[in-house]
């Protein structure tokens, strides 16, 4: 039940892949409410006890109120509507200076506004709107003065307009600032994202190729022995009984690998029960592929590796001895190691002939071995053999050996 419910979420959170619920869509912008009602009581707290020592300014009244009421207020739908807040509560703030009531923290919600503006992405729209205000703010306090309350107000001053610029491009400079900060953090939530969708995709194929190995060699091993032991089974019972003796060994082994890679699945990051495969094992192979009736030859130690390059190596010598069983009518083949260079040359080879159209192994087996190669830093060449039969030659750098 649990994994049906995390299944609804994108994945199982304890896969590799766990980090779906980053990608999810943002849902709608949520209503501001508390930050709202906190700046409109401050607004009109603030402007009540400034208003109380500047004695020369029209007294508050309703309307005044109002006109700080609404610049507020507007703010509900500064994050779905920004360039529309951006101007309504400019132009209230502005007719409330052009009506000559108290200075005060009215300013305070255009520089909300201009920062969700421009945090939006409509910095023309905010920098139009506050710049209107400040434009305007100065054309009433030199000139429009004689002429609008309060009654024998002078002029503001070049010098007192500046240092109020001054206010305002620190406001607009904070927002961009925050805008910036905002974009980066967004660009390294992508990054974030992409990285985890490329991590699953390389767990995905990792999984994909050891499982495509691990049953390709078993299954080809039990469908050849199956065949033995019903052509055997009336004529030679000793060796249909020990071809089936084979394929119980060949089903135990795959399931018992089959087992490691689905722990690895269902536990992220935990320690394998069982150590990885690798060329140790390489016997194991040769008789294995003897029991199908393929006859393989080692020439060269298998050299020491690294987890990583054994396990690379031991799969591609398996996927390689698995097609010659499955797409060659070889009876013979070499396994050969050798370093040339300072690199790892593993070569298969195959007497032939081919007998279907898959000679060498299927696509996947064969992008499967060049996958491999390629995560080392190496490269896999497969194809016909000049005087007959079948070549895969893959060559690993020579940082995976390990010091001797």
């Amino acid at each position: 039940m649990e994994e049906q419910q995390a299944s609804r979420h994108g994945w199982r959170y304890g896969t590799p892949w766990r980090h779906a619920p980053d990608d999810v869509e943002p849902g709608p912008a949520r209503w501001p409410w508390r930050s709202t009602v906190l700046l409109t009581a401050f607004v009109l707290i603030g402007t009540h006890f400034a208003a109380q020592g500047q004695h020369h300014r029209v007294p508050l009244d309703g309307y005044a109120r109002v006109l700080l009421l609404v610049t507020s207020v507007l703010l509900l739908w500064r994050q779905r509507h920004p360039v529309f807040v951006v101007f309504g509560t400019a132009t209230p703030a502005l007719g409330y200076l052009a009506a000559g009531y108290p200075y005060g923290p009215v300013f305070l919600t255009v520089a909300v506004a201009c920062f969700s503006a421009v945090v939006a992405g409509h910095r023309r729209a905010a920098w139009a709107a506050v710049g209107l205000l400040w434009a305007g703010h100065a054309l009433v306090a030199l000139w429009l003065y004689r002429w609008l309350p309060p009654a024998g107000d002078g002029s503001a001053g070049v010098a007192q307009e500046m240092v109020i610029a001054t206010w305002v491009l620190a406001v607009v400079a904070v927002s961009e600032l925050a805008r910036v900060r905002r974009e980066q953090w967004a660009r390294e939530r992508t990054d974030r994202v992409q990285a985890a969708r490329r991590r699953a995709d390389e767990e995905r194929l990792r999984i994909a190729r050891e499982l495509h190995d691990v049953l390709a060699h078993s299954i080809s091993v039990i469908n050849v022995q199956a065949g033995m032991g019903l052509a055997l089974i009336d004529s030679d019972p000793g060796q249909a009984r020990a071809a089936l003796t084979t394929i119980k060994a060949a089903s135990k082994e795959a399931l018992g690998e089959v087992r490691q890679v689905l722990d690895a699945l269902r536990a992220p990051g935990a320690a394998p029960r069982g150590p990885a495969p690798g060329l140790d094992r390489l016997p194991e192979l040769v008789e294995q592929a003897a029991a199908a009736g393929l006859t393989v030859d080692v020439e060269g130690e298998p050299p020491p590796l690294p987890p990583g390059g054994d396990l690379a190596a031991f799969r591609i010598v398996q996927e390689a001895l698995t097609n010659v069983v499955r797409h060659s009518g070889a009876r013979y083949a070499r396994v050969g190691f050798a370093y040339d260079g300072g690199a790892l040359r593993l070569q298969i080879d195959d007497d032939g002939p081919a007998t279907g159209a898959d000679a060498g192994g299927s696509g996947n087996g064969l992008a499967g071995m060049r996958e491999r190669a390629a995560a080392l830093g190496g490269t896999i060449e497969a194809g016909p053999r000049p005087d007959g039969g079948f070549r895969v030659l893959a060559v690993l750098p020579s940082p995976l050996r390990e010091d001797q």
